[in-house]
């Protein structure tokens, strides 16, 4: 690929992810959802709940990621909030998937450790990742809120998520780009009404 080519592929792909993040925010539909799961977060953290992260592959790292910025920090010092990404203990993981099938690894966790009150956000480009669907299926069962970060319509968890954060695109990068733009400002919005 001459160098000219090169620089013109990198343009467009920046310009992709700019349309897309336009495409976002002239959706008032999409901007309320994301409010509402300031809302319910806020909520969650001050009631003494927790907001639980799921994801695989990039939406896993990004899952690692925004539960990062909650137990960890974002902007301000302040304490800790009670979250976490639920592929992070390999050893669970592995037994669990080898035990009862990968698409079972998030659901037993929701089974055990969360209640009623409690937040799970799935990360799934496709909105049809197995063990996601599963998740949800068990959280919705145990009156947790779920919410669904996808892409392309929305997908099996477009039904199962209180809350969708559908990205409008059916390409993978550019959706998530446009989730960690969406979790990043719930980080901040959540931090600055917990911690004003």
């Amino acid at each position: 690929m001459s160098n000219h080519t090169q620089l013109t592929r990198i343009q467009a792909i920046i310009q992709e992810s700019i349309q897309v993040k336009q495409t976002v925010l002239n959706n008032p539909l999409l901007m309320n959802q994301v409010s509402g799961v300031v809302d319910a977060v806020t909520n969650a953290f001050k009631t003494g709940h927790k907001v639980q992260f799921c994801g695989n592959g990039g939406s896993a790292a990004d899952a690692q990621h925004l539960a990062a910025e909650f137990s960890g920090r974002f902007y301000k010092n302040r304490t800790a909030l009670p979250s976490d990404a639920l592929h992070c203990n390999s050893s669970y993981l592995t037994a669990v998937a080898n035990d009862y099938g990968y698409d079972e690894v998030y659901s037993r966790l929701v089974e055990g450790t969360m209640q009623s009150g409690d937040i799970l956000i799935g990360l799934s480009t496709s909105g049809n990742s197995p063990n996601i669907v599963k998740a949800f299926e068990t959280a919705r069962f145990k009156n947790i809120i779920t919410v669904g970060f996808t892409g392309n319509g929305g997908g099996k968890l477009g039904e199962l998520s209180h809350f969708l954060l559908d990205i409008p695109s059916k390409n993978t990068p550019r959706i998530q780009e446009s989730h960690i733009m969406i979790g990043h400002i719930i980080c901040e919005l959540v931090e600055a009404n917990l911690f004003p």
